[in-house]
C-alpha cells in the first residue's frame, strides 16, 4: 500500500504541471485582462459588480498623462484611447506583462513549487495570506456540509432499502426530493425570511462566521457561538444533497442485496443484520465512496459561492469568483492550484477508504 501512495503522490506532480499549464494558455486568449480592468477603472467605463479596487487595491495612478482629447495611442489594450504609451508601459512592468508569456509561466511555476503565489494585484495583499484568511469559511461549510450529508444520507438509504415499498420509503423520497426541488440560495433566502429577521423570527444571525466580539468569549460561548452562525447556512446546503446520496445507497444496497451471495448467507443462518453488515455493507458503499471526491470539491468550491454571497460569509468561492471577475491572475492561478492539489488528495482519500470498507481490494495488484 505504501508504495501504492507513493506512486500516486508522484504522479500528483504532472497532474498539477498539466492543469496548470493548460489554464495559463487559455488565459492568454482570453479577453479583458488587469490591465484592462484598470484602464477600465480610469475610463470610467468598469461594469464588474464586484470589483473592489478602492481603498485596498494596487495603487496606480488615475491622473495618467493624455495625448491629448481624441487622439489615439498605439496600443493592444481597447480602453487605452487618450493615455500615454509610457503608462501602459509602466503598468506592463508592473504587472510583468513586459515579458514573454513562457517565461511568466516558468516564473509560476518555479514559484508555485516552493508555494509562492505572489501577491495579489489589486488588494496589496501576498495571496497566502488572503487564502489562509477565507479559508476557514470554506472548510466549516465544506466539512460540515460532507459529514451532515453522509451521516444523514448512508443510514436512510440503508433503511430505505430495507423497507422498499413501505409508507416510511415513500415519505421519506417524498421529503428528500422535494428538498432537491428547491434550490439551496432560494432556501437560504427563506431561511433568513422566517429565522434571521427578515419577517418572523430573530433566532439567527445574518452575516459572519462568528460575532464580532468573539475573541472576549470564554471556549465554550466561542463554539456555541460559531455553531449558531453556521445554523442556516449549513441547513441551506445539505437539504438539497440529501436525495442523490440517499438513493444512490439505497439502490447500491438493493442490487446487493438481490445477489446470490447473500441468499447462501442467509441459508447458512445468519440473520439479517449480519447479512446486512456483515457482507452487504461493504460491496454497496463501494459506490457510494466512489463519489465521495466529486462531492467534496463541489460542496467546497462550487455550490458555497451562493451561500457564502447570501450570508456574508467571506470564503475561497467567493475570492475566486471576485478574481475570475477581476483579472486578479495571482489569486486565480493560486485558488486553481490549491482547489487542483485538494482534488487530487481527495481522490487518493477516496481510494484508500476502498481498503477500509473492503480489505479484500489490494491496489498493489494494479497499475495506478
Amino acid at each position: 500500500m505504501l508504495a501504492y501512495i507513493i506512486r500516486r503522490l508522484l504522479l500528483m506532480i504532472p497532474t498539477l504541471l498539466g492543469i496548470m499549464v493548460l489554464n495559463f494558455v487559455v488565459i492568454q486568449f482570453a479577453p479583458g485582462g488587469p490591465i484592462e480592468q484598470i484602464l477600465a477603472q480610469l475610463q470610467g467605463t468598469a461594469v464588474s459588480a464586484t470589483a473592489r479596487f478602492s481603498g485596498e487595491g494596487t495603487e496606480v495612478q488615475s491622473s495618467a498623462p493624455k495625448t491629448g482629447a481624441g487622439s489615439e495611442v498605439n496600443s493592444k489594450y481597447r480602453g487605452a484611447r487618450g493615455l500615454d504609451p509610457k503608462f501602459i508601459k509602466q503598468l506592463e512592468v508592473q504587472f510583468g506583462f513586459d515579458k514573454p508569456a513562457y517565461v511568466r509561466l516558468l516564473d509560476m511555476i518555479r514559484s508555485y513549487v516552493v508555494f509562492d503565489f505572489g501577491k495579489s494585484f489589486f488588494k496589496d495583499r501576498s495571496v497566502i495570506d488572503l487564502v489562509l484568511e477565507k479559508m476557514p469559511v470554506s472548510i466549516s461549510i465544506g466539512l460540515w456540509t460532507t459529514l451532515i450529508g453522509y451521516l444523514v444520507s448512508i443510514p436512510l438509504g440503508i433503511a430505505k432499502a430495507t423497507r422498499e415499498g413501505s409508507r416510511f420509503d415513500a415519505w421519506t423520497t417524498t421529503a428528500i426530493t422535494a428538498g432537491s426541488a428547491i434550490p439551496g440560495f432560494l432556501f437560504a433566502i427563506l431561511l433568513i425570511v422566517v429565522f434571521a429577521g427578515g419577517r418572523y423570527l430573530d433566532w439567527f444571525p445574518l452575516r459572519g462566521l462568528t460575532s464580532p466580539n468573539w475573541h472576549e468569549l470564554s471556549w465554550p460561548a466561542r463554539i456555541l457561538d460559531y455553531l449558531w452562525h453556521m445554523t442556516l447556512p449549513i441547513v441551506a446546503m445539505v437539504t438539497g444533497s440529501f436525495a442523490s446520496l440517499t438513493l444512490l445507497t439505497k439502490n447500491s444496497f438493493l442490487d446487493q442485496m438481490r445477489m446470490l451471495y447473500v441468499s447462501t448467507a442467509r441459508a447458512k443462518g445468519l440473520n439479517e443484520q449480519q447479512v446486512l453488515y456483515g457482507h452487504v455493507f461493504r460491496n454497496a458503499m463501494l459506490i457510494v465512496i466512489s463519489g465521495f471526491p466529486g462531492a467534496v470539491i463541489s460542496i467546497f468550491f462550487g455550490s458555497a459561492l451562493l451561500i457564502e454571497t447570501i450570508f456574508s460569509l467571506d470564503g475561497l468561492g467567493l475570492l475566486g469568483y471576485e478574481a475570475a471577475i477581476n483579472r486578479d491572475y495571482p489569486i486565480m492561478f493560486a485558488t486553481l492550484y490549491f482547489f487542483s492539489l485538494l482534488g487530487l488528495i481527495v481522490n487518493l482519500v477516496g481510494d484508500l477508504t476502498y481498503t477500509l470498507v473492503d480489505p479484500r481490494i489490494d491496489f498493489e495488484r494494479r497499475d495506478v
